[in-house]
């Protein structure tokens, strides 16, 4: 009762913040519903196509409304896209050559992108380093960008590609907004016209009013399993931007000289289009869900980024135990909240990608979705939980209540 008590003095206090985010939502679930009237959709854009999918017209469709939301060129999204990681490879491998470098400038890279890189002892015989592709990268100064390191460097312009990763990985870090993203582009672009900028959107879409095409971005990348899908697709990643580098992804996706125009949907077409459209509304609740578990954990004591009143650019909450027992139970409470394989008890161990013993607690319809709620974290000191996702605001607070009450 006590924690349930507490639970209704922490949602009194959190309205302002719903309310905001409410507003959000209704912005962004305008921009959806007018790509989907503007496009043209119609019930003929649910069929499917098998095989090789040759020009199929839902998929082409799809494309152009992802296109109009992102105000992009051009857009790849495809069911052949594992997930966010294997659409930043293929873009990663589709537009860099041997000996052209890559600069981030964003920090280290999450975790399995530096698999894709070559970062680390022992690197993959297919990363980009075998390729003798260069990597750099700029840490961030105070959850910012050092604009001055940044715009020194490419004003040699001999930096192929600029990756920004928006959301916070496992990282202590906060998340970037689209307001630092548009201000750092704005000085590249007085120093290198040249230079692809590219950013991870994973985790942001629909968090802010804007998405990174919109402030200058050439090339943004994000997974279907994540914010886009709603937990309605069950596969599937994207890619917008430039037309150009989009042919470039699509190339390397298919084979060269054939790019977009192949590629079956396989019966995703109808849940790419309604994970789209519940899409705005269902970030809307995993960010209340994010800001929740932010003001609770705070309230018990433990530090917290964001703060449940901070500005959000993506839906990761994380949470800072300092203690290994506590991250697992956390991680193991919302495992038992979870609508699937709820009897599961998770357990740290390895995994592909990471360099550090993992625990994942995620019950999901789909496996590995990322919107729906889940929690995971490295077995490293701070032991930090990283926890996303809830489909409906009530259930995620449900999981918070119940991985709070495991500890």
């Amino acid at each position: 009762m006590e924690l349930e008590n507490l639970a209704i003095k922490v949602e009194n206090e959190l309205q302002e913040q719903f309310k905001e985010i409410d507003r959000i939502c209704e912005l962004n679930s305008k921009k959806v519903l007018e790509a989907f009237q503007e496009n043209n959709l119609s019930a003929t854009h649910f069929n499917t196509s098998t095989g090789y999918g040759i020009d199929e017209p839902g998929r082409n469709k799809i494309e152009e409304i992802y296109a109009s939301i992102f105000k992009a060129e051009n857009a790849l999204v495809r069911t052949q896209l594992i997930s966010g990681t294997h659409a930043l490879a293929i873009t990663l491998s589709a537009l860099l050559r041997p000996g052209d470098t890559m600069l981030s400038i964003s920090g280290e890279p999450y975790d399995t992108l530096q698999t894709v890189i070559g970062l680390g002892e022992n690197p993959s015989p297919s990363s980009l380093k075998a390729f003798n592709i260069n990597y750099e990268q700029i840490d961030l100064i105070d959850n910012n960008f050092d604009i001055s390191s940044i715009t020194e460097r490419l004003a040699k312009k001999d930096v192929k590609l600029v990756e920004i990763q928006k959301s916070i990985g496992y990282s202590t870090r906060k998340s970037l907004t689209i307001s630092q993203i548009e201000e750092v582009i704005k000085e590249i672009r007085k120093v290198n016209t040249d230079v692809i900028i590219m950013v991870d959107n994973c985790y942001g879409e629909f968090v802010e009013e804007k998405e990174p095409i919109e402030v200058g971005a050439d090339i943004a990348v994000g997974s279907l399993m994540k914010n886009l899908g709603a937990g309605i697709a069950t596969s599937g990643a994207y890619i917008v931007g430039r037309k150009d580098l989009i042919e470039l992804c699509a190339e390397r996706l298919t084979s060269p000289g054939i790019g977009k125009e192949i590629g079956p949907s396989l019966g995703q077409n109808t849940l790419f289009l309604k994970g789209l459209f519940f899409a705005p509304s269902v970030v809307a609740s995993a960010l209340k869900t994010a800001v929740f578990a932010s003001k609770m954990l705070e309230e018990l004591g433990y530090n917290t980024k964001p703060r449940f009143n901070e500005k959000r650019g993506d839906i990761v909450q994380t949470l800072i135990f300092n203690d290994k027992e506590k991250l697992i139970k956390f991680c193991q409470g919302i495992q038992s909240a979870s609508p699937i394989d709820a009897f599961a008890i998770p357990e740290p161990g390895d995994m592909g990608g990471y360099e550090d013993k993992v625990i994942m607690a995620a019950g999901t319809f789909t496996e590995g979705s990322t919107i729906e709620l889940s929690c995971d974290g490295p077995i490293r000191k701070p032991f930090i939980a990283y926890m996303q996702g809830g489909l409906t605001y009530q259930y995620g607070k449900i999981g918070i209540l119940k991985a709070i009450a495991n500890m």
